[in-house]
């Protein structure tokens, strides 16, 4: 991890975000169903057990640059998913948001715009980024159309950008929010919120 992105925890009205450890394995394998992971490149967990999440956690907290966030429910106090801070690079003051899944019965709630709300502001406004990018499988429509709600700026397609477990080639789609972006972003987050 770097010394820039030092490990916090990130308190919003319906979730938190806390650096995951191995003590969230247990309530996180039953939501980590594979399906969750089918456009994911690289680290995931490897099946829905305790043990799998449990070697997620371990390979997600070696990472260097990287930031690994359990999401917690604030009012079940239990964890839904993860969430990261990847390709953190203090010397250019930019940072990348992905690797985030949540569990199914979470989707299309409040949960994931609070959860960018959190990583958005910490980024912009303790770290002082001047990029925050967010990238996904191009053929990923839902993550897509998430990724464009909050107002992100498409920066294009970087064709052949690697290859998933399955062996598929991934097109990526890239998209960026910069500091200028960030208030008119954080407005229409917390309306989201709000509504």
């Amino acid at each position: 991890m770097s010394s820039w992105l030092q490990p916090v925890v990130l308190q919003g009205s319906f979730v938190r975000l806390e650096p995951v450890r191995l003590e969230h394995a247990a309530a996180l394998a039953p939501h980590a169903q594979s399906d969750l992971f089918r456009y994911f490149l690289g680290l995931q967990p490897k099946e829905p057990t305790k043990e799998a999440l449990e070697s997620f956690i371990e390979q997600a907290n070696k990472q260097q640059n990287e930031l690994t966030f359990a999401i917690i429910i604030n009012e079940a106090n239990e964890p839904i998913g993860t969430t990261s801070y990847l390709d953190a690079k203090p010397e250019h003051r930019a940072v990348e948001i992905g690797r985030t899944w949540i569990a199914k019965p979470h989707q299309a709630t409040k949960v994931n715009p609070e959860i960018k709300l959190l990583m958005l502001r910490h980024g912009f406004t303790q770290l002082d980024c001047v990029r925050v990018q967010l990238k996904t499988d191009a053929r990923n429509a839902q993550s897509r159309r998430a990724i464009e709600k909050l107002g992100a700026s498409f920066e294009g397609i970087l064709r052949a950008y690697g290859i998933l477990p399955n062996g598929h080639i991934r097109d990526t789609a890239m998209y960026s929010i910069l500091p200028k972006e960030w208030p008119e972003v954080e407005r229409a987050l917390l309306k989201r919120l709000e509504s």
